[in-house]
């Protein structure tokens, strides 16, 4: 029975790789929060568990476990994390019919005990756009879902500006082997976006896998509902939310606040208050500034830093 069990595991490993593309990263941590859930069990069962004994997991043993982990100090981010892993690993056996388990559906993830943040850290960020994508959705939703947030957070858009695109506005970045973008933001004020290889690996991937796309005029919208007409914001904040729920993160995280971790994480990385402003296509430098959330500390630091009389001591 172990080696059914563990067959089921490497069956599910190489549908995370092949069908939902995780990178190795996040495939490591997945395993690795399967591996310690199915070592607690043992200890707690009292023998390895088998698929019979995991579907009959009352939502008792899912708790104990929980409390496991709280008790050896375990961040309560990688307690969500591993429950999202644990959670999919269920679905998956549930949907190839090996294992049901009805128990885990009534555990709520873990919430975070934290502050409201409008900016995401750079490693909620990553879990965000790594995250589980639903056992049932269609491959070619979940890339398309990936390109939209990895515009949001890779470049900075808003999210009318990126699901405004069209076709032909992508096509042409894409067989051009251009990495800008032209963007008319709020007020129409015009500015070119630089775009990083993984977001046009991420549009490509999911030109390529939509069903609709070859049918498409040049000024059809690019990113699609699952009917073939345009995309609707509605639906992107949907799945943002479904995201942060599964890993236990707060209500702040919404699209926007991926256009703010982008602004935020380029100036902790020592980017310029004036580059970010014409990335994000603000007005204004205070605009930037209040959106980035830049404290009196900061801005001392950069002035004192940079000021040429500064440097003239």
């Amino acid at each position: 029975m172990a080696s059914i069990l563990a067959g089921a595991r490497e069956a599910w490993r190489d549908w995370l790789k092949s069908e939902r593309r995780l990178a190795g990263h996040t495939l490591v941590a997945y395993e690795h929060d399967i591996a310690t859930f199915l070592e607690f069990m043992t200890t707690y069962l009292g023998e390895p568990p088998t698929l019979e004994s995991l579907a009959k997991l009352r939502p008792t043993e899912f708790r104990a476990w929980l409390a496991e982990r709280g008790r050896l100090g375990l961040a309560r981010s990688s307690t969500a994390r591993a429950f999202s892993s644990v959670r999919s690993f269920f679905a998956f056996l549930d949907k190839r019919g090996l294992a049901h388990n009805a128990s885990i559906g009534a555990i709520q993830t873990p919430k975070l005990p934290r502050s409201v943040p409008k900016a995401l850290s750079e490693r909620d960020m990553e879990d965000l756009l790594d995250s589980e994508p639903d056992i049932e959705r269609a491959p070619w939703i979940d890339r398309r879902d990936s390109a939209v947030l990895i515009l949001l957070y890779g470049a900075g858009l808003r999210i009318g500006e990126a699901l405004g695109l069209t076709k032909g506005t992508v096509e042409g970045l894409l067989t051009s082997g251009r990495d800008t973008l032209d963007i008319t933001g709020k007020g129409n004020k015009e500015r070119l976006v630089p775009l990083l290889p993984q977001i046009l690996e991420a549009l490509a991937a999911y030109r390529d896998a939509c069903p609709f796309m070859s049918a498409l005029a040049p000024g059809h919208a690019f990113f699609l509902g699952a009917r073939g007409g345009p995309l609707d914001p509605a639906i992107v904040q949907k799945r943002v939310r479904d995201m942060r729920r599964a890993l236990g993160l707060p209500d702040s995280v919404t699209p926007h606040a991926l256009r703010h971790s982008f602004a935020t994480h380029l100036l902790g990385a020592g980017g310029d208050l004036r580059t970010i402003q014409e990335l994000l296509g603000h007005a204004s430098l205070s605009t930037t500034q209040r959106y980035t959330d830049v404290d009196a500390a900061r801005l001392s630091e950069v002035y004192r830093s940079a000021h040429p009389r500064a440097k003239a001591r």
